[in-house]
């Protein structure tokens, strides 16, 4: 069986980048089989990133969403360039099998088994309407050309009455 199991959407994942704050995406999983197929998410930096669900049963003809959600990051990567990439295996599975019955061995080549492999790369995006505030050499920088207009601008002071005064960092991983 050499046929897409799985479509996916979107084919890139796309996280806004702001410092210190964690970002999130959702991917859509389409099973236009007449299996059940599981899948399993893999990535190149799984501490910077949480995925959930990572692994999951997919019905004949039906979807199934996951969420990666990539962690606060301190610093900007140079030039906003992310070489992260996620690769997603799936493969059929007998009709029945449920999530808590995948395992790793379900995905080895070795056994003859067709395993279908996407890899999808990150893409980092800068905020909409940032002019405020924007990552310089890692660092967060405020220009003091802004920092004039936002005491006269109107429009620059409600950013500043929107931004958080400080964030709480919650991890939705256990």
């Amino acid at each position: 069986m050499n046929k897409q199991l799985l479509e996916i959407q979107p084919k890139e994942l796309k996280f806004i980048f702001e410092l210190k704050k964690q970002s999130s995406c959702s991917v859509r999983l389409t099973n236009n089989t007449h299996h059940y197929v599981a899948f399993k998410v893999k990535t190149t930096s799984p501490k910077k990133y949480c995925v959930r669900p990572n692994v999951g049963i997919i019905l004949p003809k039906s979807t199934c969403d996951f969420n990666v959600t990539m962690q606060a990051q301190a610093v900007a990567p140079p030039d906003m360039v992310c070489k992260d990439k996620f690769l997603i295996q799936s493969t059929v599975v007998p009709v029945g099998t449920t999530d808590e019955d995948i395992t790793a061995s379900m995905f080895a080549k070795d056994d003859g088994r067709y395993i279908q492999e996407n890899k999808l790369r990150v893409i980092l995006i800068s905020p909409p309407n940032s002019p405020v505030l924007s990552p310089i050499n890692g660092v967060l920088k405020q220009g003091p050309t802004y920092e004039s207009s936002s005491l006269k601008d109107p429009v620059f002071s409600k950013f500043e009455i929107l931004t958080p005064p400080h964030t709480v960092r919650e991890s939705f991983c256990p």
